[in-house]
C-alpha cells in the first residue's frame, strides 16, 4: 500500500467517522455504556477486544480489496457497534430474567414473613432459595446486616446493586417497613409479587414484537453488506465511478442515509425500561437513619 493510499484510508475512515457522529448525533442515539456496578460494559473487556480486533482487521481487507476508504471505515464501525445496534436482545432477556428472580425472591421472602418473623431475620433466610443471579447481591445485603448496618441503608445499597425500577417498587416498600414496622407488610409484598408477574408477562408479549423487528433489520444489513461487496469485487467497472474522491463522497452520502436508517430500525427494536425512582444509599440514609452520615 503507497502512501497516497494510506493517506486517503486515513482521511476516509476520518470522513466516515465523522459521518456516524453525525447521523447518531442527529437520531438522538447514544450507546449503552453499562449500568450498575459491577455490570460488564460492551466496551471493555475481552469481547471488546476480539471485536475491535475484528474490525480492524476486515477494515483492512476492504481497504486492500475496494480500494475505498469510506467503505473500510464504514465496516469496521459497523463492526464495532454492532452489540449497541442489534444486542438490545441479549440486555432484554437479563432484564426480565432479573424481574422473573425478584419476584421469585418476594415470594419468597413474603412466606417467611408471614412466619411471624423480623424483616431482619427473614433476609438471610432466603438467601439460599434465591436465583443464582441474585444471590450475589443478597449475601451483600445480609454481610451488611450482619456488620449492625441500618436495615434502610442496607436496602438502599441492595436496590442500587439490583439497578431495575421494578426492584426499587419492593425495597421501597421494605424500607418504609423497616421505618415504620407497621402491619401488612405480608400483603404489600403479595401485591408487588402480582404486579411484577403481570409486568413480566407484559413484556414477554412486547419482546415477542420487537424480536422479529430485530431479525427484520439484522437480515436487511446483511443482504446490504453482501451485495455491495458482491458488487465490489464482482462487477469493478460497475463500481469504478466510486473510487475517485467524488465517487468516496457519493459513498459516503449513501451510506449515511443507510445508517440513519439503520439507527432509527434500532430504536424502534428497542425497550425503553422505566427510570428509577429510589434515591442512592446516601440520601435514603439521610431521610430514613438518625445521624447517617455519607459513607456507605
Amino acid at each position: 500500500m503507497t502512501g497516497q493510499s494510506l493517506l486517503g484510508l486515513v482521511i476516509g475512515a476520518g470522513l466516515a467517522g465523522s459521518l456516524a457522529l453525525l447521523v447518531a448525533a442527529l437520531t438522538g442515539w447514544t450507546p449503552a455504556l453499562g449500568g450498575g456496578r459491577g455490570r460488564s460494559s460492551a466496551w471493555s473487556g475481552r469481547a471488546a477486544g476480539r471485536r475491535a480486533a475484528a474490525a480492524v482487521t476486515v477494515a483492512l481487507l476492504v481497504a486492500l480489496v475496494t480500494r475505498w476508504p469510506v467503505a473500510a471505515g464504514s465496516v469496521g464501525a459497523l463492526i464495532w457497534l454492532w452489540p449497541t445496534m442489534f444486542g438490545a436482545a441479549a440486555a432484554t432477556a437479563q432484564q426480565m430474567a432479573r424481574l422473573e428472580s425478584l419476584a421469585t425472591w418476594t415470594e419468597s421472602l413474603r412466606d417467611t414473613i408471614a412466619g411471624a418473623i423480623s424483616l431482619e431475620q427473614a433476609i438471610p433466610a432466603t438467601v439460599e432459595a434465591a436465583s443464582p443471579s441474585l444471590q450475589p447481591q443478597l449475601r451483600r445485603l445480609t454481610g451488611m446486616l450482619a456488620a449492625r448496618v441500618p436495615l434502610p441503608q442496607a436496602l438502599a445499597v441492595f436496590a442500587d446493586d439490583l439497578d431495575d425500577a421494578s426492584a426499587d417498587l419492593v425495597l421501597a416498600a421494605l424500607i418504609l417497613n423497616s421505618r415504620l414496622r407497621g402491619p401488612g407488610l405480608v400483603a404489600t409484598l403479595s401485591a408487588l409479587v402480582i404486579s411484577a408477574r403481570d409486568e413480566l408477562d407484559m413484556r414477554r408479549r412486547i419482546e415477542a414484537g420487537r424480536r422479529s423487528l430485530r431479525r427484520a433489520a439484522q437480515i436487511v444489513v446483511a443482504v446490504t453488506v453482501c451485495f455491495a461487496a458482491a458488487l465490489a469485487v464482482f462487477s469493478r467497472d460497475y463500481v469504478a465511478p466510486y473510487s475517485t474522491l467524488t465517487g468516496q463522497v457519493v459513498l459516503a452520502a449513501v451510506i449515511g442515509i443507510f445508517a440513519a436508517g439503520f439507527m432509527w430500525l434500532r430504536r424502534l427494536a428497542d425497550a425503553d425500561t422505566p427510570a428509577r425512582f429510589l434515591g442512592t444509599p446516601d440520601q435514603v440514609a439521610a431521610a430514613t437513619v438518625p445521624g447517617a452520615g455519607g459513607t456507605r
